[in-house]
């Protein structure tokens, strides 16, 4: 059972950053996070492979940074210029081959971290 821990929530003004990671207990080929506001479906934000490839949800391009220390087992999402729809709980998952940006396509996910963006 991989177990993973995210860390770095918080709340913050339009236009702040926030800097999230997630610890894995091992590795794993893809790292990905996800994030679902109060009564919405959980959407995929940003995924990258353990050579680094990335992808980005189109609304935080430009914005958002995923990156990852393989040496760590850890998985970060830097967010700038943050905007009140970012306001969600961000999750961490990972998954042993092939990244995707669907929810049902990963096994292993981590408890969530509160992201908050006042207007």
């Amino acid at each position: 059972q991989v177990q993973l821990v995210e860390s770095g929530g918080g709340s913050v003004q339009a236009g702040g950053s926030l800097r999230l990671s997630c610890t894995a207990s091992g590795y794993m080929h893809c790292m990905a996070w996800f994030r679902q506001p109060l009564g919405k479906e959980r959407e995929g934000v940003a995924t990258i492979t353990g050579g680094g490839s990335t992808y980005y949800v189109d609304s935080v391009k430009g914005r958002f940074t995923i990156s990852r220390d393989n040496a760590k087992n850890t998985l970060y999402l830097q967010m700038n210029s943050l905007k009140p729809e970012d306001a969600a709980m961000y999750y961490c998952a990972v998954k042993g081959v092939y990244c995707s940006n669907l929810p049902v396509m990963y096994k292993y996910w981590g408890q969530g971290t509160q992201v908050t963006v006042s207007s």
